[in-house]
């Protein structure tokens, strides 16, 4: 879970100095949450290719970041084998009760390395490169639809989390194979029709199963908020996971609809093609608008928690409030784009701001985290039950 030690536990940890311990040691802490660094930092890539309002200079910027991410990407997964060659707890973290919640992570980064593939390279697609993204997409779906399965059984029968204290990171299982649907909506316009019509049906599949899960852990989350109140401050960051859902779902929804190969016949009558087409889209955009709405309502909720209490200290938790909200964004951009709205792009490019500025902001505090020893320390991280 989004969980990270109490208020107490820092200001205890605050009021003495930690003593030094090897890298190594230190190593055994660096645990799954770790991919929300890269997650992070791919939706971010993503969301810069995407921008309404461009300028010289913006597509090189992307791909930087990109290439930035898969660096990064490879350097967590180097440390992440380094630290089960040294300690030997890689089933161990998947069992833990709050570690194992953030497996899911690794998945949704490597979604943002997918849909950047596309993205960046994706503009004169060679055959091969095309099925290249099909086999890649296939393999991401099979993968994600077993962690959503087996993650989830594994919890139901070996741990009992109250629901007075239901977190959102209780959808992280399920938040991978949602993403299929964004992956789908990406890479199918590029797809010949033989595939591309797979690859949507299956993405609007994956896409409403993983909607469905999180819509039903919605209603814990609203209990549970009524019942007992706001999290506490350390744990409020990870409220904006629920903005995600909603608004890649949204997001997924209208870029397949988009997606649909000119010969698509709804029907299967073989009178007007262009017409089937054109009612997916306009029944995607409805239903857009709509799940974009929920977003912004748990974006505010959520915004609203975390001014009025703001944590004091950095967690990995803090990256919730970058790569939900980037999908918040990508979804008000698509939206403009289907409604040919200039002020809703507007808004768009404004919220793309926002978020760079929060991306440099959390980076900065993860990196002066590691340095200061707030992460990556004894009873500081994610594999400290609570």
């Amino acid at each position: 879970m989004l969980i990270p030690p109490s208020s107490s536990q820092s200001e205890s940890v605050m009021l003495k100095h930690d003593p030094p311990i090897s890298l190594t040691d230190r190593l055994h802490h660096f645990t799954w949450a770790w991919y929300t660094l890269t997650m992070s930092t791919g939706g971010l890539a993503v969301l810069i290719i995407n921008q309404p309002n461009t300028f010289p200079g913006l597509r090189e910027i992307g791909l930087a970041v990109y290439i930035f991410n898969l660096i990064l990407f490879g350097l967590v997964c180097s440390l992440m084998a380094l630290r089960f060659a040294i300690h030997g707890n890689l089933l161990k973290s998947l069992r833990h009760d709050r570690e194992g919640l953030f497996f899911p992570t690794f998945w949704l980064s490597v979604a943002t390395i997918i849909c950047g593939l596309d993205k960046y390279f994706g503009d004169e697609p060679q055959p091969s490169f095309t099925q290249a993204l099909e086999v890649l997409f296939w393999i991401y779906c099979a993968c994600t639809l077993l962690v959503a399965v087996i993650q989830y059984s594994f919890v139901f029968t070996s741990h009992s989390y109250g629901l007075q204290t239901m977190m959102p990171s209780w959808i992280l299982p399920a938040f991978p194979v949602m993403l299929s649907g964004t992956i789908a909506s990406v890479i199918a316009a590029n797809q010949p029709p033989r595939s591309a019509i797979p690859i949507i049906t299956a993405g609007v599949t994956f896409q409403g199963l993983g909607f469905s899960i999180s819509f039903m852990m919605y209603a814990h989350y609203i209990g549970r908020l009524m019942q007992s109140g706001l999290p506490c401050r350390e744990h409020r960051p990870g409220m904006f996971i629920c903005v995600g859902p909603p608004a890649f779902t949204a997001l997924a929804l209208i870029g397949m609809a988009q997606g649909l190969p000119e010969q698509f016949d709804l029907l299967n009558d073989g009178d007007d093609l262009a017409l089937d087409g054109r009612v997916l889209q306009l029944l995607a955009i409805a239903a857009g608008a709509f799940l974009w709405a929920l977003s912004l309502w748990f974006f505010c909720i959520a915004s609203i928690a975390v001014i009025r209490e703001r944590p004091t200290a950095f967690h990995l938790s803090w990256w919730a409030m970058v790569f939900p909200n980037t999908g918040f964004t990508l979804a008000t951009i698509s939206l403009g784009n289907a409604f040919n709205s200039p002020g809703v792009l507007g808004v768009g490019s404004a919220m793309t701001i926002a978020i760079v500025c929060m991306f440099l902001f959390v980076f900065g505090g993860h990196v002066r985290a590691v340095w200061k020893k707030d992460i990556m320390y004894p009873g500081k991280d994610e594999d400290v039950s609570e």
